[in-house]
């Protein structure tokens, strides 16, 4: 009941890519994980009917897994997350951590990403906020500004 709100807050951000958000009991050392419906493909079938040369569309839509996302309310990442969606659900940043968490989560559990781009760029944003520093131009700023290194001279930076 606590994480009722969460789970549609993460619902609303992963919009159409996940048919459903719950609370599971049965993980213990991960965030949380991809299940997919009793009568949907698993994720090696679903790479394995994408890969097919003479593969009919409009059976990918209906047959493709419905993907439920299990969140571990024990974990340390899904409280914080919790903790942060609570004060402004519409942070980018929270929306960027449940993305990320989903992506990740259906590359743990064999499926593949849609769009790998995204996901990269998702990771090096993340990784500036942990480092402390937006994206604003500042990381290459802070380069030039090194002041040179000891014994480093004209002289011994020629190549013999």
């Amino acid at each position: 009941a606590t994480y009722e709100g969460m789970c549609k807050v993460m619902k609303d951000i992963l919009d159409a890519k996940d048919e459903k958000v719950c609370v599971s009991q049965r993980l213990v050392t991960s965030p949380c994980c991809i299940v997919t419906s009793q009568y949907g493909w698993t994720a090696n079938m679903e790479r394995i009917m994408k890969a097919q040369a003479l593969r009919d569309n409009s059976s990918l839509g209906y047959m493709a897994a419905k993907k439920h996302l299990e969140l571990n309310p024990d974990h340390l990442l899904i409280k914080e997350l919790k903790k942060k969606a609570d004060l402004n659900k519409n942070d980018k940043a929270v929306k960027d951590l449940v993305m990320l968490l989903f992506e990740t989560s259906l590359l743990a559990s064999g499926f593949s990403l849609e769009d790998h781009t995204t996901h990269s760029s998702r990771i090096h944003r993340m990784i500036e906020l942990g480092l402390g520093f937006e994206d604003d131009g500042t990381a290459e700023e802070a380069i030039e500004e090194l002041p040179p290194l000891e014994g480093d001279d004209a002289e011994s930076s020629k190549m013999l």
